[in-house]
């Protein structure tokens, strides 16, 4: 039986889970950061992103010397998995703790299973952070609003991946970056951008300055929390921005440019309100795109095409 809107698209008020939401923020940033420092660089820090699974998030396979690892949230049954190629594992208990002992926990099981995890403890794109191996003040994990926030990650990441089937030009997978804690789908115009100021707290420009190498245009889904925007939403924006971007006419009507964030913004609620919320995303995920590409000129006539279908192959003119 089909899910229903409250099941697929659950309520997640930022204020009911804003101190397991910064928890899991950080949990999920230690086991990035473990990918990170095994995984050669690709473009854009493809490489270093988390992946949504029918159970949480996972590394996905990170290879290691003549094996492999991954590490694996499962918000169902509320476990921490690191498996090996070789088939031995660990398993750790999602439950309330502070960062030091989950990261000390975790660096404990990876070295049992003879695999050397070192990383740096400082966290990234966190302003007044604490590292990872002296945090005792961020303790909260409540299970079902985890469980939560994954269901809206799996209902988001099928608009997200059906989104990315209508463009022929380069585009990143559908991949969730810990540092910013979203969930993210990025279009490239194929031109190169201006150089990016930089000046992410704890993330050196260079990192950030290749990232937005090139003309982008990126939509994803955040929780929520800090700055203007206190509530979950979808956003969507551009970089270098056109003129004109912010006053684009976009869909939803609930949908509005914050001059803030420099992003059009989509609140969470206004789309789970919706007869339909996965159309409701791909109308705001669509037209913002439009807006972007018509006033950045892109060439939609060589990047776009129709939204793919299942067991149908492209046609190809």
């Amino acid at each position: 039986m089909a899910p229903s809107n409250a099941d697929a698209w659950p309520e997640l008020p930022y204020a009911a889970w804003k101190d397991t939401c910064d928890t899991l923020h950080l949990w999920t940033q230690i086991v990035g950061k473990i990918r990170l420092v095994q995984t050669p660089w690709l473009n854009h820090s493809w490489h270093v992103t988390l992946y949504v699974t029918a159970r949480g998030l996972t590394t996905s396979p990170i290879p290691y010397r003549e094996r492999a690892f991954q590490i694996d949230f499962d918000f169902v049954d509320h476990v921490l998995w690191v498996r090996t190629s070789e088939g031995s594992f660990r398993r750790l208990p999602l439950a309330p703790m502070p960062v030091v002992q989950f990261y000390a926990d975790l660096i404990a099981a990876m070295a049992e299973l003879g695999l050397d995890a070192r990383i740096r403890t400082m966290p990234c794109e966190i302003a007044d952070c604490i590292p990872f191996d002296q945090d005792f003040s961020h303790v909260a994990y409540d299970g079902d609003y985890a469980r939560r926030f994954w269901r809206v990650l799996v209902s988001t990441h099928e608009v997200l991946a059906h989104f990315r089937t209508a463009f022929l030009g380069k585009a990143s997978p559908v991949h969730f970056f810990w540092g910013s804690f979203d969930l993210a789908v990025t279009r490239f115009s194929g031109r190169p951008a201006p150089r990016h100021p930089g000046g992410v707290p704890h993330l050196p420009d260079a990192v950030a300055r290749e990232a937005y190498s090139h003309e982008v245009s990126s939509a994803g889904f955040w929780p929520g929390g800090g700055g203007p925007i206190d509530y979950p939403a979808f956003y969507s924006y551009v970089y270098p921005a056109p003129e004109g971007f912010a006053g684009a006419s976009v869909r939803p009507a609930e949908a509005f440019f914050s001059r803030e964030l420099g992003e059009f913004i989509l609140p969470y609620d206004v789309a789970r309100a919706a007869p339909d919320p996965g159309r409701a995303l791909m109308d705001f995920l669509q037209s913002t795109y439009e807006a972007a590409a018509e006033l950045g000129r892109w060439d939609r006539a060589a990047l776009d095409c129709p939204l793919g279908e299942p067991g149908r192959p492209r046609l190809v003119r």
